[in-house]
């Protein structure tokens, strides 16, 4: 069973900047991407943004390029999203998962049970 513990959310000012984390833990992730997606208030869940084993191959919804910057550590089987200039439409709640590919993720395809998630919230 794959756990996924998303932290690093909260209230912000729009322009503002948030940092997220996500630790996953009980299996080896060798060769899995790995990617962040979000969940606003009455809407469907959606995809933000993927990274490879690698590092090498980056993959962002057209609404964060720019601003926003995933990264992960495989020594640490954790994925980062650095979150700037921030705005009121970014307000969801944040989850990360593993999948096969950055383009099975973009998709929504994703290879472990969903975490709690970490509140986002944007202030105008």
């Amino acid at each position: 069973q794959v756990q996924l513990v998303e932290s690093g959310g909260g209230l912000v000012q729009a322009g503002g900047s948030l940092r997220l984390s996500c630790a996953a833990s009980g299996r080896t992730f060798n060769n899995y991407a790995m990617g962040w997606f979000r969940q606003a208030p009455g809407k469907e869940r959606e995809f933000v943004a993927a990274i490879s084993w690698s590092g090498a191959t980056i993959y962002y919804t057209d609404s964060v390029k720019g601003r926003f910057t995933i990264s992960r550590d495989n020594a640490k089987n954790t994925v980062y999203l650095q979150m700037n200039s921030l705005k009121a439409e970014d307000t969801a709640v944040y989850y990360c998962n593993i999948g096969r590919t950055i383009g099975t993720m973009a998709t929504m395809e994703t290879s472990a049970a969903w975490g709690q998630g970490t509140q986002v919230t944007v202030s105008s």
